[in-house]
């Protein structure tokens, strides 16, 4: 065995690699972890800016991750990964029963929860180690989270060329096969409490990643866009200061909140406001907006003050 010739001062280099909670093979009695793989341990706690990056579709997983309640979206695997699934279906959820970062069904099918917490500061690792570990998890019940930070990333077990094809629910039915025994006593609490808190909630289909929600009495648009923090806020800025950053007649742009390393502005809706109607003026917007990207000249006065004002109202989703 290759760890009886080592020592606790054997360097990284000749210490195998392991899992962080087990014991080191230095022979030092230590976790991993605590021992030869502190390097990967404190690797794991870096918070990484843009998790999702590299994904097709990174802005509705943002969205997804942070402001839909409830939605779903088949999920397409790496060829790695894709033969371990054997065939089975992969779905991407926004919640699980009791925040469950996995669940296995009894017909093998592997739902992966979004919006759970995550040990580091990667959530792309710790959802992708997830969903390896479901791979080869018994069907029927969930899957725990390690919260270690040292699995593969989402961008190793997922095919990052398919874009996601998301589906709002009104509701988390889809928790629930009707022809399968899932439905538990805290199952159906989870579903009736996660039902009653859920606000309407509507995906545009001229854009991507535009969600209207209803917040009691009022509406709001939110847009995670993919662009970069700097030449988006100044754009933004231009668009306000034009007077151009409206979706339509008594609509404005209120603020932007940063999550996960891309800006969500959010507009402010008249009251009754129904999704489909913001269909034509969100692809108008984006005309301006894809234009005014195009200027790269100083801002102005005007189109300053557009900008702090954009700026402090600001807020940052980790």
């Amino acid at each position: 065995m290759r760890s009886a010739n080592l020592s606790p001062n054997s360097s990284d280099a000749d210490v195998p690699v392991v899992g962080l909670r087990e014991p080191c093979p230095c022979g030092s009695g230590r976790r991993y972890k605590a021992c030869h793989g502190r390097g990967l341990a404190d690797a794991g706690s870096a918070l990484v800016q843009r998790p999702f990056a590299g994904l097709a579709s990174e802005p509705d997983w943002v969205a997804l991750r942070e402001i839909v309640p409830s939605a779903t979206s088949a999920l397409t695997l790496s060829a790695e990964y894709a033969a371990q699934a054997a065939g089975r279906q992969v779905l991407l959820a926004t919640v699980l029963p009791m925040a469950w970062p996995a669940l296995v069904r009894a017909d093998g099918t592997i739902l992966l929860g979004l919006q759970t917490a995550t040990g580091s500061g990667d959530p792309s690792r710790d959802l992708g180690d997830v969903l390896a570990r479901a791979l080869s998890a018994e069907p029927g019940g969930p899957v725990s989270s390690l919260r270690l930070g040292d699995g593969p990333r989402l961008q190793e077990v997922l095919d990052v060329t398919v874009p996601l094809e998301v589906t709002v629910h009104d509701g988390f039915e889809f928790w629930v096969d009707a022809s399968q025994t899932e439905m538990t006593a805290d199952v159906s609490a989870s579903l009736e409490m996660a039902n009653s808190t859920a606000m309407p909630t509507y995906r545009l289909t001229s854009v991507e990643a535009a969600y209207w929600c209803r917040m009691g009495p009022k509406e709001f648009l939110r847009w995670a866009q993919p662009l970069d923090e700097e030449p988006l806020l100044s754009a933004l800025a231009r668009l306000q200061s034009r007077g151009e950053s409206a979706l339509g007649a008594d609509t404005r742009l209120i603020g932007t909140f940063r999550a996960h390393g891309l800006l969500v502005p959010v507009w402010d809706l008249p009251s009754g406001t129904e999704p489909q109607s913001l269909e034509e003026p969100a692809g108008a917007f984006l005309e301006r907006l894809n234009q005014v990207l195009t200027e790269t000249g100083e801002l102005n006065e005007a189109e300053r003050r557009a900008r702090a004002g954009l700026a402090n109202r600001q807020v940052t989703l980790r």
